[in-house]
This record gives C-alpha cells, structure tokens and sequence, in this order.
C-alpha cells in the first residue's frame, strides 16, 4: 500500500498539472521570453524554491550568522557542498580557507530563525544565538541542534563573482533529524513541504515514532 505522503505528493501533482495546463490560446514560455534585466531575473528566480538554511561560524562572542536559500550539493567523494552569499552581508568578512562554519537546514516550524537571521531584522552578531538551542561541532562550527539537518563543514575555497561569493564547504560531519516538513522560500514568500508529526498523527491517528 502506497503511504500517506506519496499520495498527498500525487494529489498535489495532478493539482499542479491541471492548473498550468495551457488552454487553446494561452501563451507559452515560448511567447513571454524577453531579454533579462536585473528585475526580470529576480522575479524568474523567485519561481525556484530553495530550503532555507542558517549559515554560522565563530565562537562565543565572535558568532555570526546569515540566512540563506542557495545551498546545494558539489561532490559526495569528497563530501562537499556551496553557499552562495552576498559579499556585503555582516558574517562574510571571518569567512576565509580553513574556516569552520555550519549549514543548518531549517524545518517548517523554524521561520523565526530565518527571520532573526536575516540582515535586515535589525539583530546582528552573537545576538542572533540568543534563541534557540545551539552546539558547537567537533571543528568549532554553531549548529542548531534541532534543525532538520546540519552540515559541519570547512572553507574549501571562495570564488567571489559580482556581489557575490561561493563558498566551498568540505563537510566533516552532518547529523540528520529526519523529523518535520521543511521550511521552503518560494516567490519571495516562505511556505513548508511535508507533514509534520502533528499532521500525521491527525491523518492516521497514530503518532510517528522519533527517527
């Protein structure tokens, strides 16, 4: 018997579908192509949703952190992934070779770690530890500890292109939750993917054993 989230994923699909179907007449991606500016191209982006991580480095006093949504995979051999920040943010200054910094993915019930994190809330610095239950990994990495999933990782190497950096993380270590849906930016807005426990346990009536 297919489980209850491949289902909900299907009914989902097929709801998708049926909304972007194009009717007789209806104009393709083929008719609106235009030439890219800078804001055309950030409302096409906005059309790619991203999980929303936290990216921190530092100790104690000396702790900074950043939201972000361009996280993805390098390589599985070696273990490594790529932060895309913008150079001008208040935690890219420490970063640098060698460096020691957490990914820490955000679940669905996680946003106000995404707000505090963000430059422009007006927290800065260590301040932004302040909530939350944080560790410090074997490296020297924040991580927080109820994140869906976190990433111990060094500075590899930073390529700065424009306004902005990419950050090679070689990944020491990662610790995975496997609890909760995901917190999700999708044009400009955020949203969640996924049920939580309290979802299920209302869908089956049955509450999902800790994994």
């Amino acid at each position: 018997m297919r489980n209850l989230l491949s289902l909900r994923l299907d009914a989902r699909e097929m709801t998708s579908a049926a909304s972007v179907a194009p009717s007789s007449g209806a104009m393709t991606i083929g008719d609106r192509l235009a030439p890219a500016d800078g804001e055309s191209f950030r409302v096409a982006m906005r059309q790619l949703a991203g999980g929303v991580c936290l990216i921190a480095h530092g100790v104690g006093v000396e702790r900074v952190g950043q939201t972000a949504t361009s996280v993805t995979s390098l390589s599985v051999d070696p273990p490594s992934l790529i932060v895309c920040v913008s150079r001008g943010t208040s935690s890219y200054p420490g970063l640098a070779p060698g460096i020691a910094f957490g990914v820490n993915v955000l679940g669905a019930h996680q946003q106000e770690f995404a707000d505090r994190f963000f430059d422009g809330a007006g927290i800065s610095g260590a301040e932004r530890f302040d909530y939350g239950h944080w560790i410090v990994s074997p490296s020297g990495a924040p991580l927080l500890s109820d994140s869906l999933a976190a990433f111990d990782c060094e500075v590899d190497d930073i390529i700065e292109r424009h306004a902005h950096a990419i950050i090679i993380g070689r990944v020491k270590g990662v610790a995975i939750r496997k609890q909760g849906g995901a917190l999700v930016f999708w044009r400009g807005v955020y949203d969640s993917l996924g049920w939580d426990d309290d979802e299920l346990s209302r869908a089956v009536g049955v509450t999902p054993r800790a994994l």
